[in-house]
């Protein structure tokens, strides 16, 4: 049975409320970054890591803003800081005696896919994967070609612009990628069926290069 606690990550001098979900015999960490807007609660977030959760893969869902922060629209768009908190929260991951031994991925939603893609950039090899699902990665910009992790960018089909951008973004990534593109979704996936592909499109990508790689789960130098 999945087991869950509370969190409470320091980075910044502020103090970030987080929810880790750990399935037995953990395979994998997934770091969440939600979107503008969103915060840990962010209910299609909640769902997707249920379902990493199912397959084996613990879950950190954390707020990458305060409560006052995310009320600043200039913060909520700020990729670089954002990318700096989940940083700071998978540092803080790597030294949790539950968490700290498992490979470990980004999945980032909206912004959040920027921020996460910004943060594998700065922790190279240590993060094992990366998925965005209706993710802006072109907010990541110059970070792209320094993302070493293998990158999976999940885009709506009815979702066209985002696609284009993505399209844009992926020819910008070195590392070992893939488009997947979900038939009749849109931005929110909130058509039937296409949040659930969507997860079974990120449960593929993280536990088959999680556990070959064994990276992303070690502590800091």
């Amino acid at each position: 049975m999945t087991s869950g606690r509370s969190v409470e990550i320091h980075a910044d001098g502020v103090r970030l409320a987080g929810d880790v979900r750990t399935p037995p015999d953990a395979i994998g960490l997934v770091v969440f970054a939600h979107g503008s807007g969103s915060s840990r609660l962010s209910p299609r977030n909640v769902q997707v890591a249920t379902a990493l959760n199912a397959a084996g893969l613990a879950t950190l869902l954390f707020d990458l803003l305060t409560e006052a922060e995310a009320a600043d629209r200039r913060l909520v768009f700020d990729i670089g800081l954002l990318a700096e908190r989940l940083v700071a929260a998978t540092r803080w991951a790597w030294q949790d005696g539950e968490l700290g031994e498992l490979p470990g991925g980004y999945f980032g939603a909206s912004t959040g896919a920027a921020a996460a893609l910004g943060a594998a950039a700065v922790l190279g090899d240590r993060i094992g994967a990366v998925v965005s699902r209706g993710g802006r990665p072109d907010l990541a910009g110059a970070h792209l070609p320094e993302v070493t992790a293998p990158t999976l960018l999940i885009v709506g089909g009815d979702d066209a612009t985002v696609l284009g951008l993505n399209e844009e973004a992926a020819a910008s990534l070195r590392c070992e990628h893939e488009l997947a593109v979900v038939p009749g979704a849109s931005h929110l996936f909130e058509e039937p069926g296409a949040l659930e592909r969507a997860a079974e499109l990120a449960i593929g990508w993280f536990t088959q290069r999680l556990l070959p790689t064994g990276a992303g789960g070690r502590t800091p130098d």
